[in-house]
């Protein structure tokens, strides 16, 4: 399993925007094959910081997710609302039974 954390800084005047804009991409990311979890976090200490929490099945999931139009289309606008680079920090890990 390939996990992802992708964090957004954006622009306070560009929020509305940023959210807007968002939506396609989430709904679209959670039907593609491989698509195990999808979920955009608002950071609870800073309000205009988002983390995007990816879970992938695999690395050919995650590369047809980055090569989808979706992706390229959402990825083009990002510049728009972003304070700073898009950090993003990939893992791979299990699932674990506790």
């Amino acid at each position: 399993m390939i996990i992802i954390h992708a964090t957004f800084h954006i622009n306070p005047e560009k929020l509305d925007m940023f959210l807007e804009e968002i939506q396609p991409l989430i709904a679209a990311s959670r039907e593609e094959n491989g698509n195990v979890s999808y979920r955009l976090q608002k950071d609870v200490e800073n309000e205009n910081v988002f983390t995007m929490v990816e879970v992938w099945k695999d690395m050919q999931a995650v590369a047809s997710h980055n090569s989808s139009e979706h992706f390229t289309k959402f990825v083009a606008k990002a510049k728009e609302f972003l304070t700073a680079p898009l950090e993003v920090q990939a893992f791979e890990g299990q699932t674990l039974k506790l």
